[in-house]
């Protein structure tokens, strides 16, 4: 009999031990997806303007590789190593957003949101996502009663609009509104009250008219929301294309490949507005299942974070799930023009290697946390 039981004691060690595999394979389902329709939205600008239509592919391909690389690191290391770095992450990621503005600083389309070592650029917002995530786990992780007063969540709240700022800098409303509501979404999941999350909530909400009455550029993408057939070959002429894609595809889209408005109708149509492009391909009922395949990643990452051994692993992979809920739900309503237009990948799906490998990175963790659950 005792043997019996150590017999079945070992098979469940070992099941546990393989780790969340719904996770796996629908993040490595949902990369595929994205690599699929980086070369279909930019095969005809990488045709145009390099000569090769596999450039852009090629490269989110290597990307890609990375990525998978990137995961299988965080799936490897125990993720309660990360604990006593949180503190050492967050001056990383805010050393990295200092250095945009330093000569190795890289600008593109009025914008210096990039740092740039050689040939290869990084994006530190990105990263900076879940060091964030990693240090508020660690410092929750501590003493959790910690989530329940107002003057001891102050460090955390510090640390997010110290970024914040040097994010809105570059600028990049949008991460930094991404940004914001992932603070606000740990500090809530950590356990704050509800009384003491609204004293933050109010304030925040408040410098959101003052950051778009500050910037001419906002002011005017601000009207092209509200009116995009007022300027439409000015600031609503992205959106109005992004809303012709869509348009276009219908229930059931045109067929994979077979987008029009990728033939340099629709800006950034391979990273910040690829939905779009996906929308005209596969139609509506395609979309309702890619962002089935997102929602089942969040849920996937929300239980792993309930039956997590302890507060640490929680806050991580609960941190993880915010990243990938808030980003791709700030996308879709971007790109259908529900709020204002901005530029934001869509995770894992978006041309944009720093954004893939951090969001592999990420996920890997989620996956070590489920591996010890």
């Amino acid at each position: 009999m005792k043997s019996l039981i150590e017999l079945r004691t070992n098979k469940n060690d070992a099941k546990n031990r393989s780790g969340d595999v719904l996770l796996l394979f629908s993040v490595l389902a949902l990369s595929l997806i994205g690599l699929v329709f980086v070369y279909s939205a930019s095969k005809y600008f990488s045709k145009t303007t390099y000569g090769n239509e596999f450039y852009v592919a090629g490269k989110h391909l290597i990307g890609v590789l990375l990525g998978y690389g990137a995961f299988i690191f965080g799936a490897i290391i125990d993720y309660k190593k990360y604990f006593k770095f949180g503190k050492y992450l967050i001056i990383l990621a805010i050393v990295l957003l200092l250095l945009v503005f330093t000569p190795i600083g890289f600008s593109n389309y009025g914008a210096t949101r990039w740092i740039k070592i050689g040939g290869i650029t990084i994006q530190p917002s990105e990263i900076a996502k879940i060091c964030y995530v990693i240090f508020v786990a660690s410092y929750f992780a501590k003493k959790p009663i910690r989530a329940r007063g107002f003057i001891s969540c102050l460090p955390v709240v510090a640390v997010g609009v110290i970024i914040c700022i040097c994010i809105i800098l570059e600028p990049n409303m949008s991460i930094t509104v991404c940004f914001g509501l992932l603070m606000l979404a740990l500090l809530f999941t950590a356990g704050m009250k509800i009384s003491h999350l609204l004293s933050l909530i109010l304030p925040i909400a408040c410098c959101v008219p003052l950051l778009i009455i500050l910037e001419p550029y906002r002011l005017n993408r601000l009207s092209a929301f509200l009116n995009p057939w007022a300027s439409p070959k000015g600031e609503g002429y992205q959106l109005l294309q992004s809303l012709y894609a869509l348009g276009s595809g219908g229930w059931f889209g045109v067929g994979v490949f077979n987008s029009r408005q990728k033939f340099k109708f629709l800006p950034f149509s391979e990273s910040d507005f690829i939905l779009a492009v996906i929308g005209e391909e596969i139609g509506f009922i395609g979309l309702i299942l890619l962002f089935a395949l997102i929602v089942f990643i969040v849920v996937r990452c929300v239980k792993i974070a309930v039956k997590s051994r302890d507060f640490f692993g929680y806050m991580v992979a609960i941190g993880v799930a915010c990243i990938m809920g808030i980003q791709s739900l700030v996308n879709a309503l971007v790109v259908t023009g529900s709020i204002p237009p901005t530029g934001l990948p869509l995770p894992l799906v978006s041309a944009g290697n720093t954004s893939l490998i951090t969001f592999m990175f990420s996920f890997g963790i989620v996956y070590n946390v489920s591996m010890q659950n």
